[in-house]
């Protein structure tokens, strides 16, 4: 299963980076790929001008089309997703989220932030294409205390939620796995057809005389 999960957090350390990690590590006995996007550490005016030629923005944009499953983590400002993630979700081509399974995470102040996902993030994640949106696991700050070592750590009821959430994902791991598998075996026999080709295309005689020609006027 490829998995990428894309941060939308501006900061280094966050609850909702604590969120997106407690996914990756109950997914990670499932995953043969796992990959984050810190959307913070992209080069900010690559990110804001939609420099699509910049390397580490076409790297960022060729995880998630490669992905099977991505996480999608953001803090909750205002009643609104974070603009770092707005930014980059406006770089993703109009069906970019298309035959992907989806799991929005989400954190904020209060309970008052949860409609967000439902009014705000998860419409724009099927403006993108998708149709398999896990439920999405929001936690308030009081369930993501801060820990002296380890700095965020999400509450035994929020494990609980995000489990149950990612149950039916690591229940198709096979299917995932069977898709997978029928991607690398369909790209193989494209490269075999396309190197067919070539050595064809080769060994064909030219028409045009290969040796001295004398031409007039």
């Amino acid at each position: 299963m490829k998995i990428v999960g894309i941060l939308g957090s501006p900061s280094v350390t966050s609850r909702s980076g604590s969120l997106l990690h407690l996914a990756q590590l109950q997914l990670q006995s499932v995953a043969t790929s796992l990959h984050t996007i810190s959307i913070r550490e992209l080069p900010a005016e690559a990110l804001l001008h939609a420099q699509f030629d910049h390397p580490l923005i076409r790297q960022a944009l060729g995880e998630v089309a490669d992905a099977q499953v991505v996480l999608v983590a953001t803090p909750i400002y205002k009643a609104a997703y974070s603009g770092l993630l707005k930014a980059f979700l406006d770089l993703l081509p109009q069906d970019g989220l298309r035959d992907k399974t989806v799991l929005p995470l989400a954190t904020g102040g209060s309970i008052a932030h949860l409609l967000a996902l439902d009014y705000a993030l998860k419409p724009v994640l099927s403006a993108l294409g998708a149709r398999d949106i896990l439920d999405p696991v929001f936690a308030t700050d009081p369930q993501i205390p801060k820990h002296d070592v380890q700095g965020y750590q999400p509450s035994a009821d929020v494990q609980e939620r995000v489990r149950r959430s990612l149950q039916t994902l690591i229940e198709r791991s096979e299917e995932f796995q069977r898709q997978e598998d029928a991607a690398r075996e369909r790209d193989a026999l494209l490269q075999r057809a396309r190197s067919g080709e070539e050595r064809a295309f080769e060994s064909t005689p030219s028409p045009w005389p290969t040796g001295n020609v004398r031409w007039s006027v």
